[in-house]
C-alpha cells in the first residue's frame, strides 16, 4: 500500500515528513555536529511530533497500513519512540500500537521496540533486548530481563538473535564508519 492508497494520504505525507526531519536531526545530534541552540529546536520539533501523533491517536487510533500505509505507519511507529520526554504518551501509544499488531495492521516489531523503550526510560529491564545505548567508547546494551532467554523471546517476534543485534548496531555507530564519527551518549534501537 502506497501513500496515495492510504484512507489519509494527508497524515502519511505529515507523519513522514516531521519523522524524516527528527532522523536526520538525530543523526547530527549523534554525529555531534549540534549545537545548543540546535539540540533545543530538536528537542522542540520532537515535542510537536509528540503533540500531533497524540491529536491523530486521539482521532484515529493507532495510525496502521490501512489508514496511513506502511511508510507513514514507520513514521508514527518512529515518532512515538523518540517521545521520550512524554512516558504517559507512549505508554498510550504502546497500547494503541499493540491493538494494531493484534488487528493485522502493524508489526509486533514495531510495538517490541516501543516495549522495550518504555521499559528503558522507566528505569526497568527491557524484555527484547532492542535498546542499546551509544557511547564515546562503545555500544552497551541497556539492561535486560533475564538475559539466558533473550533470544528465545525475540524469536517468538520475529527478531535475529542478540548477538547479530548487537553486531550490526556495532556496524552502524562504531567510529571510523564511512559517514560518522564517534558517537555520543544516545539511546538507540536495533533490530
Amino acid at each position: 500500500m502506497t501513500t496515495a492508497e492510504a484512507q489519509r494520504p494527508d497524515l502519511a505525507r505529515e507523519l513522514i515528513a516531521r519523522a524524516a526531519q527528527s532522523a536526520a536531526h538525530r543523526a547530527k545530534r549523534v554525529r555531534n555536529q549540534l549545537d545548543a541552540v540546535h539540540v533545543g529546536q530538536g528537542r522542540h520539533a520532537e515535542h510537536a511530533n509528540t503533540k500531533i501523533l497524540g491529536r491523530i491517536l486521539a482521532e484515529h487510533d493507532w495510525p496502521g497500513h490501512r489508514l496511513v500505509g506502511p511508510d507513514a505507519a514507520r513514521a508514527a511507529w518512529s515518532i512515538a519512540l523518540h517521545s521520550d520526554d512524554g512516558l504517559a504518551f507512549q505508554r498510550a501509544a504502546i497500547t494503541r500500537s499493540g491493538r494494531a499488531v493484534e488487528a493485522g495492521d502493524a508489526p509486533v516489531k514495531h510495538w517490541v521496540h516501543l516495549h522495550d523503550r518504555v521499559l528503558v526510560t522507566s528505569g526497568c529491564d527491557q524484555e527484547y533486548g532492542t535498546q542499546f545505548l551509544l557511547r564515546v567508547d562503545g555500544i552497551e546494551l541497556c539492561p535486560l530481563r533475564d538475559p539466558a532467554s533473550v533470544d528465545a523471546r525475540r524469536i517468538t517476534v520475529g527478531l535475529s538473535p542478540i548477538a547479530a543485534a548487537l553486531e550490526a548496531v556495532r556496524r552502524r555507530y562504531t567510529p571510523g564508519r564511512p559517514n560518522g564519527e564517534a558517537p555520543t551518549v544516545v539511546l538507540a534501537e536495533a533490530a
